[in-house]
């Protein structure tokens, strides 16, 4: 096949749809009033934001005036877990969460530690699961929140979120779930799964970047987080990214319109993919629930080689991919999440995560699979360790 670039990395952005530019730009150009202007030129973009809220309560199944528009997910993260430990903090202190969380939950966590709140990060299993068992032992008279992701963004692991939030309720404990990898992946029910807050972001479901949401059930009382304005029912302070709601809206719409047929396919060139790697790469190892993940989701270990190099010559081939969060790109450091999985650091620092789209072909897929062969056997030939353990295989 002709050397084009083959983009992989889907779980750190998304392609916009030409749809969803389409129903953009009249809220950029002929309709740019501000919603919360009073005249009439400001009609059509309050008429765009209301529409865009009912969509999202459409797909969530809840009210309208449960969605609040945001600047992105790590925004709503944020604002979920920290207003609650303030709107809380007479009740109680104590926030349970994870060990493979986003970083935007993560670091929260850490933040709201210095102000005297106590976490409990639970240990998941070798796929990435939490127990539940241990999960319902972990709350305390003072736990006021439950905030664990729904699927993973590294691994692609889908979290028993229903379970939880039944947990949850049965407590009395507010249940939030970072659902930025999820979102438009998988169904949701914020009533069937008892979820009181959630999180999401447009640019993961091939709408535009720098617009998000978060899902707050009626009745929890938490605060503002920007202040400034009575925008979003006085709660969300800034002037609303219409354009951005828009573009979001019509991404979600067609993301669920189209997940069936979509989901079908991207596991079945998912599967191949895995397939290939696994049977065709010695010492490879696929990391995550195998059925238990997001549909477009994979992610490997290979032994005796770092990650960054191979990722250098994938790029020399034409090929994005990852080795985690993008994130966290920057950081020599292994990922959190292989980490908690139980991988020793020297085989956390070999991984590469691949995420599809329904563009992806299975030629494509092919070319990358033959590339990452040759990529991996070549890193390795210039391993000592690999070397060390050919001959230690050999003598044995």
């Amino acid at each position: 096949m002709d050397r084009k670039l083959i983009y992989l990395d889907n779980a750190a952005t998304t392609k916009m749809r030409k749809e969803v530019v389409e129903a953009m730009l009249p809220y950029m150009t002929e309709m740019y009033g501000n919603a919360s202007s009073v005249y009439s030129f400001s009609e059509p973009a309050k008429k765009a934001l209301a529409e865009s809220r009912a969509v999202f309560a459409g797909i969530l199944g809840c009210e309208s005036r449960e969605i609040y528009f945001t600047g992105c997910g790590t925004e709503s993260d944020n604002w979920a877990i920290k207003a609650t430990a303030e709107a809380y903090a007479g009740r109680g202190n104590h926030i349970i969460t994870t060990k493979i969380e986003h970083h935007a939950v993560l670091h929260t966590c850490q933040w709201l530690e210095k102000k005297g709140v106590e976490v409990t990060y639970l240990d998941v299993d070798e796929n990435g699961l939490v127990d539940l068992k241990e999960l319902e032992a972990a709350i305390r008279p003072s736990t006021i929140l439950i905030s664990v992701m729904f699927a993973n963004n590294e691994i692609g692991t889908i979290e028993p979120i229903k379970e939880i939030g039944a947990i949850a309720k049965k407590h009395g404990v507010l249940f939030h779930t970072d659902a930025v990898q999820a979102f438009g992946q998988v169904p949701i029910s914020v009533d069937e799964m008892n979820i009181d807050m959630l999180s999401a972001s447009a640019h993961k479901l091939n709408g535009p970047k720098g617009v998000g949401l978060c899902y707050i059930r009626q009745g929890v009382k938490i605060r503002s987080f920007l202040h400034g304005g009575a925008q979003e029912r006085k709660r969300r302070a800034g002037t609303e990214n219409i354009a951005g709601i828009v573009g979001f809206a019509k991404a979600a719409s067609l993301a669920c319109q189209t997940r069936e047929e979509r989901v079908r396919k991207e596991k079945e060139l998912r599967d191949h993919l895995i397939s290939r790697v696994l049977n065709e790469i010695p010492y490879s190892r696929l990391n995550g629930d195998k059925e238990k993940r997001l549909p477009a989701n994979a992610n490997f270990s290979f032994r005796f080689i770092e990650g960054e190099s191979m990722l250098i010559k994938l790029d020399k081939a034409g090929i994005c991919a990852s080795s985690g969060s993008a994130c966290t790109s920057g950081s020599l450091d292994p990922s959190h999440v292989l980490l908690a999985i139980g991988l020793p650091h020297e085989i956390a620092h070999g991984s590469l995560r691949l995420t599809l789209s329904d563009e992806t072909t299975k030629e494509e897929l092919d070319y990358v699979v033959d590339c990452l062969k040759e990529i991996v056997q070549h890193l390795r030939d210039m391993s000592p360790l690999y070397e060390d353990f050919l001959k230690k295989h050999n003598q044995n």
